[in-house]
């Protein structure tokens, strides 16, 4: 694994509402640094800032101050166009709600940000075809999201969130919705992401026991890092 820094945040700050009598800073100065090919899971009670930092990371929102470094580009210095496009081919992102187009099919779920990226179409399907198959969906590519389970949604989920290759997997609570043995499933999905691919993950998750399985464990209260230590599967 190459020891090469991959997500650069330093002292990040975000504030909502600038400048009004109801300003309000989320994040206070935040620095966190991710390494290509870590599992990271982000913890933190609610409102600790969790998705805030999340949005910041996924460049779903910019930072109000601070610098921001995603493969060393400068995500602060990056226009609209350039952002959407980093975006959609280095970010893979996983959400607790799925977020799977209603009325389409598992298959061009998957197709969709291959299909945003201007992957030809015969490509897109092969690929699609090939990650619903690594999720162990390849038997459901025809369904669409009514007609599968919640471990099934989030599976074709993670198909998705693949097909770019990118570099990260954000992961917002990817098993907050699900039972506890679905949740195993998925998690150890993850894990053989990261370990067979490669793949860099940052989980965000509200859960200390899955939070314990990952490389790295950051902890978030009031917008501040209080803390980094190693998950137990790894002190040793």
């Amino acid at each position: 694994m190459e020891n090469d820094v991959i997500i650069d945040l330093n002292h990040i700050i975000k504030k909502f509402y600038i400048g009004k009598p109801n300003e309000l800073e989320i994040l206070h100065g935040i620095d966190l640094q991710v390494r290509r090919g870590e599992f990271v899971s982000i913890v933190g009670a609610s409102g600790s800032g969790k998705s805030t930092l999340m949005n910041v990371i996924g460049i779903l929102d910019r930072p109000t101050e601070g610098s921001y470094f995603l493969e060393g580009v400068d995500i602060c210095k990056a226009n609209d166009k350039e952002v959407s496009k980093i975006r959609n081919q280095k970010i893979g992102f996983v959400f607790q709600t799925y977020n799977l187009v209603a009325r389409t099919s598992a298959l061009k779920n998957v197709e969709l940000p291959m299909m945003y990226a201007g992957v030809p179409k015969r490509e897109r399907t092969k690929r699609a075809k090939e990650l619903l198959k690594l999720v162990g969906m390849e038997e459901r590519m025809n369904h669409t999201p009514d007609e599968l389970s919640g471990g099934q949604k989030q599976r074709v989920a993670i198909a998705r969130a693949l097909g770019n290759h990118p570099a990260i997997i954000l992961a917002d609570e990817p098993t907050g919705a699900l039972d506890s043995k679905t949740g195993r499933m998925i998690m150890d999905l993850f894990h053989k992401l990261n370990r067979e691919n490669g793949i860099t993950i940052v989980l965000i998750t509200h859960s200390n026991e899955l939070a314990e399985e990952t490389q790295r464990i950051v902890t978030l209260k009031d917008g501040e890092i209080i803390g980094e230590r190693k998950g137990e599967a790894y002190a040793v």
